[in-house]
This record gives C-alpha cells, sequence and structure tokens, in this order.
C-alpha cells in the first residue's frame, strides 16, 4: 500500500516546489520508491491491456498491489528562492485545458481499472494558481461542467457549453464520463514565497471502484 497522502506531505517538506512536471513526476516517485521499498516503480508505463496509446506518469507494483498515478503541475508567474535554488515559474495559463486534462485523467484511471490489474488509481493536481481550487463565476463560463473548485461534487457527462469556440474544444472536443463520484478537496502543499502565487495546494482524487451505468 501507498500511504500517498504522508509522502506528499513529506516531499512537500523537502521540494515545496518543482521545475517543471517532469521534476514533480520524478520527485514524488523517488519518494515513493523510499518509502515503499518494495514497489517495482515505472515511469511512462503503458499497459499492456491498454490498446490505445496511452502512459501512466507513474505506475507502482507491490504483489497483488498495482497503483497507477497521473499528475498535473500548473504554475503562475512566480519567482522565487528556495533552499539557495533559483525558480522562474510561469504563467501556464488556459486553466479550461488544465482542468479538462484533468478529468481526463481520472476518467482513463477509471477505464484502466477496469481493464487491467490495476486495484487504486489517484490522480495528482498540484498549483499555485488559485483560479484551480477557487469557485469563481463557473456559471458564466463555457468550462463550467469542467470546474475543479474545492468541495465540487464530481460525476457524470462532462461537456463544454454550447458556446464554447472550435479553437477552445480543438484535440478536447469529446465529453468526459465519470463513473464514480468525487467530492474534491484542495489541500495545502507549500508556501515557499510570500510573493502573489506563492501558495500551492493539491487535489488528490482516488478512483478505487466503479458504478455501473
Amino acid at each position: 500500500m501507498i500511504p500517498l497522502i504522508e509522502i506528499i506531505e513529506n516531499l512537500s517538506k523537502l521540494r515545496p516546489i518543482f521545475y517543471s512536471e517532469a521534476d514533480f513526476q520524478h520527485a514524488l516517485a523517488w519518494e515513493i520508491h523510499k518509502q515503499v521499498y518494495d514497489c517495482d516503480m515505472r515511469l511512462e508505463y503503458k499497459p499492456p491491456q491498454i490498446t490505445k496509446r496511452y502512459y501512466v506518469d507513474i505506475w507502482c507494483s507491490q504483489g497483488n498491489y498495482v497503483a497507477a498515478l497521473e499528475l498535473k503541475y500548473k504554475t503562475r508567474k512566480l519567482y522565487a528562492n528556495v533552499k539557495d535554488e533559483t525558480f522562474d515559474l510561469l504563467t501556464q495559463g488556459a486553466q479550461d485545458h488544465g482542468r479538462y486534462d484533468f478529468l481526463k485523467d481520472i476518467q482513463r484511471l477509471e477505464e484502466i481499472l477496469l481493464k487491467t490489474s490495476v486495484v487504486i488509481g489517484y490522480a495528482i493536481f498540484l498549483t499555485n494558481d488559485s483560479a484551480y481550487w477557487s469557485r469563481g463565476r463557473e456559471s458564466q463560463t463555457v468550462d463550467a461542467d469542467f470546474r475543479i473548485h474545492q468541495d465540487r461534487l464530481l460525476t457524470g457527462e462532462l461537456n463544454w457549453s454550447p458556446n464554447a469556440s472550435k479553437g477552445t474544444k480543438k484535440s478536447r472536443e469529446e465529453p468526459i464520463h465519470i463513473k464514480n463520484t468525487y467530492n474534491l478537496d484542495w489541500r495545502d502543499y507549500s508556501d515557499p514565497s510570500p510573493e502573489p502565487y506563492g501558495k500551492f495546494k493539491y487535489l488528490l482524487a482516488k478512483v478505487e471502484s466503479r458504478k455501473e451505468n
């Protein structure tokens, strides 16, 4: 078993900020390896049972226990010096795409649990962009269905508003189908800087079982 929240909390003390999503992926995988020593770890792993060209960020096998982890790391502009390292994060923007892609991760994990020996899946979203965890005015946006703010109850078919442009939906036209129900809860990760967007939070969606249509 992977005590993931404990691992993430420990990682936040060692690495309160990351250069990139790949940096976050490798750091988390290493921390899991340190705490779950008998875990057979793979990065960017393609389950053989999945015919689509799809790779899981972190794949951990421990006997009959198999966990699949998908990660997202989205940033706003932040220049910070942390533990004698300089971080110059850019504003990535396109929060509608960031939300869609995270929900797509959850949908894929549900599909993987259905078709493979995976016991549990985790979709993790780490960010210093408060637009993700804040409710905002979602009823007036084209991505209202894809909002992932604090206390959102997530389930069912999620789609773009009819007002969404082709450019907005490009490469993300299909609706998202979530079989389980997730009560989204953002947790504090770190406060590496007093500057605006100096606070990081993470969202963890645990995928364990499915309900039938």
